[in-house]
């Protein structure tokens, strides 16, 4: 293996990290923001939209330039931006600045997560076999990293501007430290209107060796956009249940099994390490199974660990339902965003965005969701519809299979052979 394509894909892990320490961060210091700004919980809660609304809009414009320019140069710039940006919440005075640092920090992270994912786009395409799971699980350990320096930072007595703007200062650093191992991807051509009649030459055929990666040949889409509309679909699917595992869990053993407020905790703590796990484990079972197995039964199990989540009358099954809940949506995000980058190489970044975009939207809306049907059914019961989603997930994982979705260990002799 290529000792630059090892460095690409370390650099890779490190800016997964590092988004994953950035916003843990962020949402350690939520409560001591909230209290140093004077604002309720429902006017927090309608600021915590501004972040969204930024991700969603820097997502779209590092898509984009990433296909421009390349990763190279969107990763570590918006790493940068990123780490800058986390100070700013902790600066505010009012609502109004609160709002605005809210807009631009989600502005940075959704650069940072997109231009990352579509880099990791790029290494998995040049390893030849599925690597993006993992890269999704140092996402989490890097919440795991902000949970033990925010604790840290508050027995120490710091306050959010300084814990944030040590982080924040420390995270640019680390931004542009692994830049030059970053695979040097070749801009997109753009589309052609009728295809070109000339062969392609010998050295297409030739897997990545020095981290340069060529450019869609002849610059055509070789699927339909209705196949990236319905990966963003089911992003927005598996990511509102992830959504709900974050902000319902714990209240779920708290208000409906009445368990204390300790034990409560294990319920997000048992969803978060079984996905951590699952992530680990996942890109093994994509290699020997296919990506389009992954989805299904990830999703079928995820839908029966949330069903009994919703029927459990015990603390200690619905801890085992929340468990299983993880460990099944643990691998289906990252073979959604994987499918999306490959799916057409030529506009990997674009599509990543597009997946990701609606995806975190998801994650948003479903507490919102759960929220609202609380006022016809009880907490419980409203897991129901994460459930269905998932059997809805489930059912249509075939789609991982059309087009031209990476199934790389099974592709790349028979295309060498065709060529030649």
């Amino acid at each position: 293996m290529n000792r630059s394509l090892r460095a690409a894909r370390v650099a890779t892990f490190v800016y997964f990290v590092l988004d994953g320490t950035l916003m843990g961060m962020w949402l350690v210091q939520i409560p001591a923001i909230e209290q140093h700004v004077g604002i309720s919980n429902s006017t927090l809660g309608s600021l915590l939209v501004l972040l969204g609304l930024g991700a969603f809009i820097g997502m779209q414009v590092a898509g984009r330039l990433a296909d421009r320019v390349g990763t190279r140069v969107v990763v570590p710039a918006a790493g940068v931006l990123c780490g800058a940006a986390l100070v700013l919440p902790a600066l505010a005075r009012d609502p109004w600045e609160l709002a605005g640092a809210l807009l631009v920090f989600g502005f940075g992270n959704g650069c940072l997560d997109v231009s990352m994912n579509t880099h990791a786009v790029h290494v998995e395409k040049a390893y030849n076999r599925p690597v993006m799971s993992a890269f999704h699980a140092t996402f989490s350990v890097g919440g795991v990293i902000a949970a033990l320096i925010g604790a840290r930072a508050t027995s120490a007595g710091l306050s959010s501007a300084t814990t944030l703007g040590i982080a924040g200062a420390v995270g640019v650093v680390i931004a542009l430290l692994p830049a030059r191992s970053l695979l040097a991807t070749t801009p997109a051509a753009p589309t052609t209107t009728a295809p070109t009649t000339t062969a392609p030459t010998t050295t297409a055929s030739e897997p990545p060796t020095t981290g340069q990666l060529p450019a869609d040949q002849g610059g055509k889409r070789r699927t339909p956009p209705t196949r990236i509309w319905i990966l963003a679909a089911l992003a927005l699917m598996c990511m509102l249940c992830e959504g709900v595992a974050n902000d319902w869990s714990t209240l779920d053993l708290k208000t409906v099994l009445g368990a204390s407020a300790s034990t409560a905790t294990f319920a997000y703590g048992t969803f978060a390490v079984t996905m951590t796990i699952g992530r680990l484990l996942a890109d093994r079972v994509s290699r020997q199974f296919g990506s389009a197995a992954v989805l299904r039964y990830g999703a079928a199990m995820g839908a029966v660990g949330i069903t009994v989540v919703a029927l459990s009358p015990w603390i200690w099954m619905a801890l085992a339902g929340w468990a299983l809940f993880g460990l099944g949506l643990s691998g289906c995000v990252p073979q959604l965003f994987s499918a999306a980058g490959h799916t057409d190489p030529a506009a990997a970044g674009t599509n990543v965005s597009r997946v990701a975009g609606l995806g975190y939207l998801g994650m948003l809306a479903g507490p919102a969701v759960i929220g609202w049907m609380t006022r016809l059914v009880a907490l419980n019961h409203t897991f129901l519809f994460p459930a269905l989603l998932l059997v809805i997930a489930a059912a249509t994982a075939g789609i991982l299979r059309s087009g031209t979705g990476r199934e790389p260990e099974s592709e790349s002799e028979p295309e060498l052979a065709q060529r030649a």
